[in-house]
């Protein structure tokens, strides 16, 4: 099967993971452009993909526009940057991913928005080899959606430091904390890539009256929920205050 001709623009950590999944699992082979490149799109594009700081976009974006195929759509894995502005200036069809970095690995999640199901289809063919795919039916619904995953594993790898912050504390050294910590969260990962829901993840390990549960009740009562809650909040704040900042 014929492989879809794209082009990806930016090639920053989110960029470059992108092009190892692809590269990866053969889902596609991207032309790369970067700010050192000609800013001219191959003849045979039929999406590009949109990975660019967003207080950039436009500059990044707008020399394409008179090289974009007229068949194109227009990928965009930016937060904050909202699809009818991108469509106002390139005048393609938009579909909105947020995916997480593990892409690089095929072993990321990613959420899906677009109002046209052409485009909707170009990102499934392009992401489901990489991820977990998450089709929303609200644009903005993608800003909690990168609060919850593409930001979540950072709030994870915090969790995980802190806790071997807490074992060193208790008297571990501190390379060994670490790498239990880190163990532990490859753990979880491996219980979250089954079908068991989170509840019953949390159950086959907390025994009732246990030391896990006990250390559960003292994350309840040290505010876990409230934490997480404003971590949430506060990227979605964010993310919707980018979209503000652009220019109309």
């Amino acid at each position: 099967m014929s492989l879809l001709p794209i082009t990806l623009l930016g090639h920053g950590r989110l960029g470059s993971a992108l092009a190892e999944g692809w590269r990866l699992t053969g889902a596609a082979a991207p032309a790369i452009l970067t700010r050192a490149d000609e800013p001219v799109c191959p003849p045979d594009t039929r999406a590009l993909v949109i990975s660019v700081k967003p207080a950039n976009w436009r500059e990044a974006v707008t020399p394409l526009a008179a090289s974009l195929p007229s068949g194109a759509v227009l990928v965009s894995v930016m937060a904050g940057v909202r699809a009818a502005d991108i469509a106002a200036v390139l005048g393609r069809p938009v579909v909105r991913v947020m995916p997480t970095t593990a892409v690089a690995q095929a072993q990321g999640v990613a959420a899906i928005w677009s109002d046209d199901g052409g485009a909707r289809a170009v990102a499934h063919a392009l992401f489901d080899p990489l991820a977990d795919t998450v089709d929303l039916d609200q644009e903005a619904l993608l800003d909690p959606a990168t609060a919850v995953a593409g930001s979540a594993p950072a709030f994870f790898h915090a969790f995980a430091e802190v806790l071997a912050h807490a074992g060193v504390k208790a008297g571990l050294p501190r390379d060994a904390a670490e790498r239990l910590a880190r163990g532990a969260l490859r753990s979880a990962g491996a219980g979250a890539a089954t079908q068991a829901s989170l509840d019953e993840l949390i159950g086959r390990i907390a025994s009732p009256g246990g030391t896990t549960r006990a250390g559960l009740d003292a994350l309840a009562q040290a505010g876990l929920r409230d934490a997480a809650t404003a971590a949430v909040e506060a990227a979605v704040a964010r993310a919707r205050a980018l979209a503000g900042d652009q220019p109309a």
